[in-house]
């Protein structure tokens, strides 16, 4: 969530970059400066009672102490007064801050300097790419190729569940094993803690990285204790952290963690979200970083390479894109997607997002830190899927399929226990 300090120092500033991202913001920041205006007047106004009470409270025990009964009496009705106006005052000043705070929530975050204008990912800069891209002859999509070789059961997920629900069995499932012990060893490594945390949250923690009230319909919902099964471990993992105030001996704060990710994915549909393309559920190791702010472009840089690094170890061909504004999230400032190539659909497949929110989850998480004058700022948020499984699979099985069966690439081998699925 943006600050009105913020939007009152650089309104033209604001309205412009979130521009970028195809959001008129002038009407609405209009209201909040305004809603501004009044929450401070009231407050003035408040604090006025509150001191003519103080006033009056003294002078009533004085006039007690003098006999003058009558008088002391009259101050003690007007004491009472003024009582039942602060009561007033505070209702209102309640009302008009719960209409500043409705409003605030509907800004998405700035996007940084370096963002383009766009609408689409077609619109998307391409930072840099690596591997090599092999054409492959009557390649099988993997999800003929998980058929073939009974690793992944589509037909069965939907018995239990319903579509976008796999079943993965035998190697597949040893696959799915392994490929998260090997992002989390890299990531461990590399000096992130490891966390399990929930896969249910509550609305609070939905709240403080932004998934609600933005992003509400695509999350599953347990309504009779109102928890959310979790999009990604970035809700539950930068919660942790929701309400603290670090040091800045603290920083940075490196968190990775392994969970199962739920997204109901309404309206997805056709050849795209085919197989693994598109899950309701799927495994992801995430890394989470928090940062003092003037550090926070540099340990994106570093995560990026991070991601990029274990890309490398599975031997995939891929892309790093720079996210223009229209295809930006909500509450990103800055966003690397990654891309693998995959050999049979012969097209780009997303299987990383790295993202600055800069203060903009630290805002609504009240994620504080105390600076060298002891005052307290807040801090930047940071994440990245470090993988997410699903299509990196697809990739995996698509890229390295051969007459003799599916090549594992060799680091995973240690993890996996076997070079080839046959």
């Amino acid at each position: 969530m943006l600050t009105v300090k913020q939007l009152r120092d650089n309104t033209s500033d604001v309205v412009e970059r979130l521009n970028i991202k195809g959001f008129d913001a002038r009407n609405i920041i209009d209201e909040i400066l305004k809603l501004d205006d009044e929450r401070k007047a009231v407050q003035t106004k408040l604090d006025a009672n509150l001191a003519e009470q103080n006033k009056i409270a003294k002078e009533t025990g004085i006039l007690f102490k003098q006999g003058k009964q009558t008088e002391a009496d009259a101050a003690k009705q007007k004491s009472i007064e003024l009582k039942e106006t602060s009561k007033k005052m505070q209702n209102e000043q309640i009302e008009v801050e719960k209409l500043l705070s409705e409003k605030m929530v509907l800004l998405p975050n700035i996007p940084h300097i370096s963002v383009s204008a766009g609408k689409t990912a077609d619109d998307n800069v391409e930072v840099r790419r690596g591997g090599t891209i092999t054409e492959l002859h009557n390649a099988l999509p993997h999800w003929e190729l998980a058929k073939k070789y009974d690793i992944i059961d589509f037909e069965l997920g939907v018995k239990l569940t319903g579509a976008g629900f796999p079943v993965y069995k035998g190697k597949g499932a040893r696959l799915q094993r392994a490929l998260i012990s090997m992002f989390l060893d890299i990531n461990t490594t590399a000096g992130y803690l490891e966390i399990e945390p929930p896969i249910l949250v509550n609305e609070n923690s939905g709240f403080g990285t932004g998934q609600l009230p933005d992003k509400e319909g695509q999350m599953y919902h347990a309504e009779l204790d109102n928890f959310y099964l979790i999009p990604t471990a970035e809700v539950p993992v930068t919660n942790i952290y929701r309400d603290v105030i670090l040091d800045k001996s603290d920083f940075p704060v490196k968190m990775t963690a392994y969970t199962p990710c739920f997204r109901r994915e309404a309206g997805s549909y056709g050849k795209d979200v085919r197989g693994l393309n598109r899950l309701h559920q799927f495994g992801k190791v995430e890394i989470v970083e928090l940062s003092l702010p003037e550090n926070s472009y540099d340990a994106l840089n570093r995560m990026v390479n991070h991601v990029e690094e274990i890309i490398k170890h599975l031997e995939l061909p891929y892309r790093i894109i720079r996210l223009c504004g229209g295809d930006m999230s909500f509450t990103s400032a800055l966003t690397y997607d990654f891309e693998v190539y995959s050999a049979a659909q012969k097209r780009w497949l997303e299987v990383s997002s790295v993202s600055n929110f800069e203060s903009f989850q630290a805002n609504r998480l009240k994620l504080r830190y105390r600076d060298e004058n002891k005052k307290t700022q807040l801090a930047h948020t940071l994440n990245g899927s470090a993988l997410a499984l699903p299509r990196i699979v697809a990739a995996l099985l698509e890229n390295n399929q051969t007459e003799h069966g599916i090549l594992i690439p060799e680091l995973l081998q240690k993890y996996t226990g076997f070079e080839r699925i046959f």
